[in-house]
This record gives structure tokens, sequence and C-alpha cells, in this order.
């Protein structure tokens, strides 16, 4: 029997009062396991009036006390995951794997805002004139929101809210509605953990909450991460209405072959990131850019029976590498991108429509899909598919693969795989891309380092997390002051003793 899932407003589980619903599936049944209610104008208000009347409060408590709240939070993660995983594959549709190397990564980042006093330290300049003192600091933003996807319903938003708590300010959290209930849950664990009330919130919702989050005079600072059309109408409905805004976006991320390229190596790091979560992350290697015939030709008779050997099945087997993606409509789309683009001339070498399992015929899985030649005009290069399809696109000079890179209209991620250092570190200079890797598929930096892309991959000016994250969420003041000496020849001073202290 589906249940409905709660928001979480000011430090209680609140049943919706909307009477509209969002149905959450499970993605290998079909089966509709949970609704999501999508909160009205009036609901997502009461969040932020929670987090504006805890900010003054949190606002002032010192760092260092604010950093004990998120060690015990820390703690709780780790104690409590095991519980949670299965909860958000169930609802995504992930492999348990996945789940637990999710949690792990969204730990990570509270283990960096663990370090907050440090984080927070502000420069101080003597004497930058005659008896005349600079000095800086960092203070909160206010009333934070984050708008985050259904592809990482843990991590991403443990990207935003552990940081901006950890500076001082309050969140009001709008997680996807597709799979939001671990989201609500991990809430309530920093509650558990000492957090006061309405210092985070959690509000379910579709269009009408993230309008009001981006249009009401109390929310200072949005975080987004999701498609590239709607961050740009978060980012530019924020910026609009006087909020810092940043919007982390889509991606086309490509992995360049050199001819030197361990091939073994190169095979192993595409399966992973081309076919790892379904496809359906924005850091996933979805082109293959081999340079030369002879090195694509070697990559794609390695690659294809390790693609057509994939085991895809839902989350409860454990020995699952691939599940299904997150609805209908997403295995229908990928579906269609399949058909464009064998439509369009690619060579198709592995086929994933059509896939079925027994006993999951309802389950929305797409199996791994494989295309070579492909070319850059064809729309399964050219859009984010957000599935498991990699395209191989070959490239008859390394000069035409950097080329290629740079010409798209993303730049989150890109790869070289190579054994020649001189060619690594051209590629790192001069790709025009945010997060690059050397013999690494998936670059995504660790959590103390920040996370984010070029061109139309983001909109602002900061990446997420990291020091990046702790200059988002902070405002930055500068004091220069002058204080008049009062120690003169002959000057008396007077101190009382320790006794009469």
């Amino acid at each position: 029997m589906p249940h409905d899932i709660s928001h979480f407003i000011d430090g209680v589980a609140v049943a919706g009062t909307s009477g509209r619903y969002l149905d959450v599936h499970n993605p290998a049944t079909g089966e509709v396991i949970a609704r999501t209610p999508l909160a009205t104008a009036d609901e997502v208000r009461q969040a932020i009036a929670a987090a504006a009347a805890a900010l003054p409060e949190w606002a002032a408590t010192p760092p260092a006390k604010r950093a004990q709240v998120l060690f015990k939070f820390r703690e709780l993660l780790l104690a409590r995951k095991g519980e949670l995983a299965p909860i958000l594959s169930s609802q995504h549709g992930k492999t348990l794997a996945d789940a637990d190397g999710e949690f792990a990564r969204g730990i990570e980042v509270v283990e960096f805002a663990c370090g907050v006093p440090h984080l927070l330290k502000g420069d101080f300049s003597e004497g930058v004139a005659a008896g005349v003192d600079s000095h800086t600091i960092r203070q909160p933003v206010g009333v934070c929101a984050g708008i985050t996807p259904f592809n990482f319903p843990a991590m991403v938003p443990m990207w935003m809210y552990p940081v901006a708590i950890a500076c001082g300010n309050t969140f009001v959290l709008k997680p996807s509605e597709r799979d939001p209930e671990v989201a609500v849950k991990i809430a309530e664990l920093f509650l558990e953990a000492g957090l006061p009330k309405g210092v985070l919130n959690v509000v379910n919702g579709d269009k009408e909450a993230v309008d009001t989050l981006l249009t009401d005079p109390n929310v200072d600072a949005v975080s987004f991460v999701g498609s590239t059309a709607v961050g740009e109408y978060v980012y530019q409905t924020g910026c609009a209405h006087g909020k810092r805004v940043q919007a982390l976006c889509g991606a086309k991320n490509h992995l360049v072959v050199m001819p030197d390229a361990d091939m073994e190596q190169t095979v192993d790091a595409l399966i992973g990131s081309g076919y790892g979560s379904a496809g359906e992350r924005c850091m996933a290697i979805s082109v293959a850019v081999p340079v030369g015939d002879e090195t694509a030709d070697r990559l794609v008779a390695a690659l294809a029976p390790r693609v057509r050997a994939l085991k895809v099945a839902p989350y409860t087997d454990p020995e699952a590498e691939m599940g299904p993606v997150i609805t209908k409509q997403a295995q229908e789309k990928i579906n269609g991108y399949i058909d464009q683009g064998v439509a369009a001339g690619a060579e198709l070498v592995v086929d994933g429509r059509g896939l079925t399992l027994q006993g999951y015929e309802g389950g929305y899985f797409v199996g791994g899909t494989l295309f070579d030649r492909v070319t850059t005009d064809m729309a399964i290069y050219t859009d984010e598919i957000f599935g498991p399809v990699l395209s191989v696109v070959r490239a008859q000079s390394y000069g035409e693969a950097v080329d290629m890179i740079n010409r798209h209209e993303y730049g989150n991620g890109a790869a070289i795989f190579t054994r020649d250092g001189d060619a690594a570190r051209d590629f790192t200079s001069q790709v025009r891309i945010g997060m690059v890797g050397v013999n690494v598929p998936i670059p995504v930096p660790v959590a103390y380092h920040s996370f984010g892309g070029w061109k139309r991959s983001l909109f602002g000016d900061h990446h997420i997390h990291g020091m990046e994250g702790v200059r988002f969420y902070t405002r930055l003041k500068t004091m220069t002051s002058r204080w008049p000496s009062g120690i003169r020849e002959g000057a008396q001073f007077n101190f009382k003793s320790g006794a009469e202290h």
C-alpha cells in the first residue's frame, strides 16, 4: 500500500495539505510505492518563515558549536546509511553499491563542513596607514534554498546544506518530487544530532514550490542542480529577485582515448563511467573520442562485449551492475534517442532497447547501448540523453578531439586516457571544461575542492562545496579601524590587581 511522504518544517514532519500528489514508483517494477505531496505556496512560505525565525540564534552560535552538531550528524549518517540506502534505491532504481557510494560522497562534504571554524577565518593587516588596521570576516548570507535533482537524492542535497548551515545560514530544501523520502529522513537525522528546529526544512513540490523559493523576499540565496533549461530559468528568475544563485546544469562529457592509452584500463573506465547508475548522472561519460581509426577499432572491439555482458537487474539483486532508469517517460525518451541515432546513420553496435526481465516486466529498464561512427551533428551527440548510451565519435587527430570538446555547448567534465605526459598536460590546459581527468574517467573533485562546470553547465560565479561553497554561503565584510593612541609620555595607567577581579 503506497504511503504518503511528509514535508519537514520547523523540526516536525508535516502532512501535505494541497490535495495534489505525485506518485513515486519503484522503477524496477513500475508499481506505485509512495506519494509525494506537492506543496502550496503557503506551505513553502511556512518553511521559509521557520528558517527566518531560526536564523538569528543559529548565526550567532559560535562556529565550533555548529561543528559539534555536524560531527554528531556525521556519526548518525554512518550508523544509519544501511537503513537509508534501500529506500533510496527503491525510489531511484540504482544499485545498492551505487547508493552506498552516493552516501559516502555526501558524508565527505559533511566532514569538510566540520572544519568550519578554520574555514571562516578572516585576514588581518596591521598598519595599512598610520595607526590604521584592516581585517575581514565572513558572515552568513541568511535563508538559503536548495533545489535538487532525482539522480542523487542524498548526495546533492548534502553538497549544499551542510556547508550552508556550518556557515551560520538556515536552509529550505526542495528535493526532487520523484524520490524525496531519503532527503526527509536525513533532515530528521540532523535534528536528532542537535540541530535547532527550523535551521533545516524540507518541502516537497513542483514548479509552484520552486517559484515561491525564487521570488520570496525572505530567501537570500538559491542553489540548484539539474537540467540546463530549468537551471537557466532558476538563475534568471532568482537573480531578477535579488538573490545570489548558483545553478549547476547539464553536461555532455567526453573521454579522449589516445593511441598509447592502456586499452584494458580505458574500457574498464568507460563501463563504469558510461553505464554506472544507468547513465543518469551529470558526470557520466557519454562520448568516447578515440584518436585515429586504429585506436577506434581496438576500442570498439574491446568495449562491445563488455557492454553486452552488463548485468542489468533490480537493486535487490546483489550482482546488479546497472538498474532501471527513473520513470517510464525517461525510458521512452532514451529509446527515442536510440531510434534517432539509427535513423541518422550511426552504427548501433549494442542495442539496449526492448530489455525485459522475468518478473519485472513493468520495470523501466534500458540495456547498455553503444554507438560507433557518431558525428557531431547528430542528436545523440549534441543532447544530454541521461541514460546508458555511449557514443563513439572518431577523431583523426588530437587537435580535432580537443576542438570537438571546446565547441560543445556544455563544459562540465572531460578526461584523457594516455601514457604521454605532454598530451595530458596540454589537454588539462587547453580544454574549456570545469573538471578534467587524466586517466580518471569521472573527475568529480573531493569534498575540500569544488565541483562545477563551464559554459552552459553552470550559471553563476561559484562552484559547489569546498571553499567555493563557503564563499557562496557567506558575505565578505572588511573593517578598517583607527584608534587614537592614549599612550603619551608621563601617562598613568591603573590596573586592578588579580584579587580585585
